[in-house]
């Protein structure tokens, strides 16, 4: 402290220790670090100006050991402040979510980026899942795109690469969230054949029970299997049969 004081950085030096100031309490102890780094930058000035030529070297290293010691002081002070509490996060909307996966693919005696140019554009869907599409949203196939099909269906572009798409649903009033995702994909498998392949990801958990389940899993795989054939027989240069 008296050392300070000489220095000038001690506040109310010229008081007593009774009603004086407490520099390292409260709001102080936060400058306390700032306060260390000055001090050592003082007294290092201090030395250098005030010692003999043949005494400066050894001052120095004085000088630098208190300026270290003080620096860790506060260091120590600084760090030893507790941390503030992190904010409470929000429960989830689904607290006990049951999610399902499925991967269905097809073999096409067509090459992969053949295949993908006849029905890899964000709205083919509505030709091979025999529905109505347009884009409300964006451009076709391209990244945010939205598309409504039949039945008022809403699904949004989130992901793509040169041979796959991922979409999305949107969130609606009243209607538990199942984060459902689909990926459409070609794969070449040689330089003259490839596959699709459509793979999902959603939440069953707001479904009644097991047996539900089965069967949306049952009806999902049966509908999106027809949808599949449908783009083998487009991409291979067939044509679908009228529906039924």
């Amino acid at each position: 402290m008296l050392l300070m004081a000489e220095l000038g950085l001690w506040p109310n030096a010229g008081q007593g220790s009774q009603g004086g100031a407490k520099p390292w309490s409260g709001g102080h102890r936060r400058g306390a670090l700032r306060l260390a780094v000055e001090v050592a930058a003082r007294l290092c000035a201090r030395g250098s100006h005030r010692r003999p030529q043949g005494n400066v070297r050894m001052g120095n290293r004085v000088i630098a050991g208190v300026a270290g010691a003080m620096l860790l002081v506060a260091a120590g002070s600084a760090s030893a402040q507790p941390a503030a509490p992190p904010p409470p996060t929000a429960p989830f909307a689904i607290p006990n979510p049951t999610y399902a996966t499925m991967v269905l693919e097809v073999a096409v005696a067509r090459p992969a980026e053949a295949v993908w140019r006849r029905v890899g554009k964000f709205c083919d869907i509505g030709e091979w899942m025999r529905t109505s599409c347009a884009i409300t949203s964006g451009s076709d196939s391209q990244l945010g795109a939205v598309r409504k099909l039949g039945l008022g269906v809403t699904e949004m572009l989130v992901g793509k690469t040169d041979r796959s798409y991922t979409y999305a649903q949107p969130v609606r009033a009243g209607v538990p969230y199942n984060a459902y995702h689909g990926t459409l994909e070609v794969k070449p498998v040689t330089a003259s054949t490839s596959k699709l392949v459509y793979s999902f990801f959603y939440d069953t958990s707001m479904l009644a029970d097991d047996a539900a389940r089965a069967t949306e899993s049952a009806n999902r795989r049966a509908r999106f299997t027809q949808a599949l054939q449908n783009m083998k027989v487009l991409a291979e240069g067939g044509t679908l049969p009228p529906a039924p």
